[in-house]
């Protein structure tokens, strides 16, 4: 094996499952194609024991493509996420119904869903690795489609209305602003005569340049479902099963903030104003999202604007990239800290699906004490509250902006992560209020399991990171 080839294992051996997958769901009748989700576990482990301990050279491709610490993070949350997902999609109730791969309005169907959803996670996968390992703006914008349109067609997987115009809402926003991406890429060219970020140190000519390195930013914005690009985001989660909304907030938003933190930091903050924009998008985010969540009553909708908000939060560190050394291990700690609590919390959604409202929620306490207290883990992590992992996320972040001298930007964090705690609680209140549950639906018990040690582990995680600090 070439040492380029060595440098992308992890890659090959996530889009090889894939491959295989569709080869072996190939030869399954339809419904049965449980085998897949199988192919996809053992890719995911694989592709996260082999970033952790198959050690290349530190670029590859022409120094297209840089492995480091940033990348190895994206690698092994992106590959787990992708066995959690893969966990998930094949719950069913105790009285059978329809796969976690369908949504609760349809009955079973006789169309391959099974493999299609199994083979396009991995496929967003592979995409999500590679924009974190990005080095050049072609590759960035290979990576951002590849990373992009296997979650379009995630989303209109299932053929129904709802479902359909959340696929269409995102892909045409994902043909929107990659067109404007690649312009952006186009300009960049003309300004250094090359695409490698190592060339951007060569921009002389301010506006322009802020001109394009916006642009290319907005394209990574759609990718990871920031202000102003976000618009796709509640209806793509609320007409898609719970499931595929823990894909479509969870493995390219990992992959896409670790690229904006690699593109910016190579551009000289001299010739664009950078670290400002980009805290200003992260108060955009944070505020507007959080708004928004306010007056939800739908719970996907609901985590849709607060996945939003979340994207405000962890661009705090990238605006303060070019200014302290501790922004990049807050980013990445924050990273793996979201994407626990945030599958954590769709684990709660998926283990009863037909739960769709804040309504629905009353007398969970009672009935799934283990479930009820996951949820309040997940809910309570996403705001930052301690002894979670997403504290010490949190903390790092908005230290990284105080120390990079933006102590503005972490007391409008924070004041934001208080105000979330408003439209979380109206979702726990319900869940230990007196009275008979609203909906008697039978529980998917993997999914009620995954989320149980979701909430350990985030738990767990903020203990030894505490110990630890």
């Amino acid at each position: 094996m070439t040492a380029d080839a060595l440098a992308l294992l992890p890659e090959i051996v996530l889009a090889l499952g894939a491959v295989v997958g569709l080869c072996v769901g190939s030869f399954l009748p339809p419904g049965r194609e449980g085998a897949v989700r199988g192919v996809g576990i053992v890719a995911g482990l694989g592709s996260a024991v082999v970033a952790l301990t198959v050690r290349g050279e530190p670029t590859a491709f022409g120094g297209t493509f840089t492995v480091d610490a940033a990348t190895t993070t994206v690698r092994v949350v992106v590959a787990l996420a992708v066995v959690v997902i893969m966990v998930l999609a094949g719950d069913r109730p105790v009285s059978d119904g329809p796969s976690l791969t369908a949504d609760v309005r349809t009955a079973p169907s006789s169309h391959r869903t099974q493999t299609a959803f199994a083979v396009l996670v991995q496929l967003a996968a592979v995409g999500a690795m590679v924009l974190g390992g990005a080095s050049d703006l072609l590759v960035l914008a290979a990576a951002v489609l590849l990373a992009g349109l296997p979650l379009a067609a995630l989303a209109g997987l299932v053929r129904d209305g709802r479902s359909t115009e959340a696929a269409l809402k995102y892909f045409l926003s994902s043909a929107l602003f990659g067109l404007v991406l690649l312009t952006g890429v186009t300009v960049l060219l003309g300004l250094t005569g090359a695409t490698s970020y190592s060339d951007l140190s060569r921009v002389t000519t301010p506006l322009p340049a802020a001109v394009a390195v916006l642009l290319v930013l907005a394209g990574l914005l759609m990718t990871i479902g920031g202000v102003p690009a976000h618009f796709w985001v509640p209806d793509a989660v609320d007409g898609t099963s719970p499931v595929t909304g823990a894909v479509l907030t969870t493995t390219a938003k990992v992959g896409g903030l670790v690229a904006a933190w690699r593109l910016l930091v190579a551009v000289p903050t001299a010739a664009v104003p950078w670290p400002l924009l980009v805290a200003v998008l992260a108060v955009g985010s944070m505020t507007l999202g959080n708004l928004a969540a306010f007056a939800q009553t739908s719970l996907r909708r609901l985590l849709a604007y607060s996945t939003i908000s979340q994207v405000g939060y962890l661009l705090v560190p990238v605006a303060v990239a070019a200014r302290t050394p501790l922004a990049l291990p807050a980013l990445l700690g924050y990273l793996a800290a979201y994407a626990v609590t945030n599958l954590a919390v769709f684990a709660v959604v998926a283990a009863r699906p037909q739960a769709l409202e804040i309504a629905d929620q009353r007398g969970l306490g009672r009935r799934h004490p283990a479930l009820a207290v996951a949820l309040v883990v997940g809910l309570l992590g996403l705001v930052g509250t301690p002894p979670t992992v997403v504290f010490a996320g949190k903390l790092a972040g908005f230290t990284a902006a105080v120390d990079g001298g933006m102590t503005w930007l972490a007391a409008v964090a924070v004041l934001n992560s208080v105000a979330s705690l408003v439209y979380y609680l109206r979702w726990i209140v319900p869940v230990f209020s007196p009275g008979d549950p609203v909906l008697r639906d039978p529980l998917r018990a993997r999914a009620a399991v995954v989320a149980v040690v979701l909430a350990v582990a985030s738990v767990a995680g903020g203990i030894l990171v505490a110990f630890a600090g």
